[in-house]
C-alpha cells in the first residue's frame, strides 16, 4: 500500500560540515565505514573503487576497473565490498581491507546503486524498481516498486540505507527520496537544492549523486559526480530551513 496522501512529508537540510571531495570522482557510489569513505566511481577508462580519509579528501587506496567498465553503485557488508557495473551485466566483489577482487557476479540489465542493511542488499536499475538480493548468492529475492503517492518513482539512482529507510537520489535532481523498504511507498522527500554554490560550479560538475551514513555518529554525507566538496548534512523539516 503506497502511502496516503498528506503523508509524505518534505525537508530540507542545514550544512553541518564541508569536506573537500576529488573534483575528477564521477561518484556512483559511497559509503561511511569507521572513519574512511567508500566510493565507487564511473565513466570508461576512469571507473575506480577507493578509500578516502573523510577529511582531507585523500585517496589512501585505489584499485581501476578495466577500461571497458562502467563503475556504478557499491555497498559495503561482511567485510566485503560489492560494487555494480552500468550496462555490462557484470559486478564484482572486493575483500574490503585488501580491495582484492575475490569474485564477479552477473544480473539482467542496467546496474545503478546498491545498499543493504546488514541482511540484504537493495540494488537500483535505473527504473521505480529496487531489487532485494540475498548477501551470500546475490540471487533476487523480491522486488519493491517505489510509488509517491501510488505514482511510480522511476530513475532512483544512488542508494543508503538509514535508520530502516532507504534513501535514494533521484537521477538529474536535486531530491533524495526517503523510502520505506517494506512496500516502497515514499515517506518523504529531502530538496538539497543550492549546496554548491557559483563559485563551486567555475570548474565541470555533475548531478547530485552519494548518499553515505555514519550510524554509530548518526552523521550523513551528500556529494556528487565532479563535485569540489562533500557535505555533512542534518535533515530538517523544509520549514525549518534558513
Amino acid at each position: 500500500m503506497s502511502a496516503a496522501a498528506g503523508q509524505v512529508r518534505h525537508y530540507g537540510y542545514q550544512v553541518v560540515h564541508v569536506y573537500p571531495h576529488d573534483p575528477e570522482a564521477f561518484t556512483q557510489g559511497l559509503e561511511y565505514r569507521a572513519g574512511f569513505l567508500y566510493e565507487g566511481t564511473g565513466l570508461e577508462g576512469r571507473s575506480s573503487l577507493r578509500k578516502v580519509k573523510l577529511e582531507t579528501g585523500q585517496v589512501v587506496q585505489k584499485t581501476d576497473l578495466a577500461p571497458e567498465f562502467f563503475g556504478e553503485g557499491i555497498t559495503v557488508l561482511n567485510q566485503q565490498i560489492f560494487e555494480l557495473t552500468w550496462r555490462a551485466q557484470t559486478g564484482f566483489v572486493y575483500d574490503q581491507a585488501s580491495f582484492r577482487r575475490l569474485r564477479f557476479f552477473r544480473y539482467a540489465g542496467e546496474g545503478w546503486g546498491l545498499t543493504n542493511d546488514g541482511a540484504q542488499i537493495y540494488m537500483s536499475d535505473g527504473t521505480a524498481q529496487i531489487r532485494v538480493w540475498d548477501p551470500a548468492t546475490l540471487q533476487e529475492r523480491r522486488r519493491i516498486t517505489v510509488r509517491d503517492n501510488g505514482k511510480p518513482v522511476a530513475l532512483l539512482n544512488e542508494l543508503e540505507y538509514v535508520n530502516g529507510e532507504i534513501f535514494a537520489n533521484v537521477w538529474e535532481s536535486d531530491r533524495v527520496a526517503r523510502i520505506s523498504p517494506a512496500n516502497g511507498s515514499v515517506t518523504g522527500w529531502i530538496d538539497l537544492s543550492g549546496l554548491l554554490t557559483a563559485a563551486d560550479r567555475v570548474e565541470q560538475v555533475d548531478v547530485l549523486n552519494g548518499i553515505a551514513y555514519d550510524s554509530i555518529g548518526d552523521r550523513l554525507f551528500v556529494t556528487g559526480k565532479l563535485w569540489p566538496k562533500l557535505f555533512e548534512i542534518k535533515v530538517v523539516p523544509k520549514a525549518a530551513r534558513r
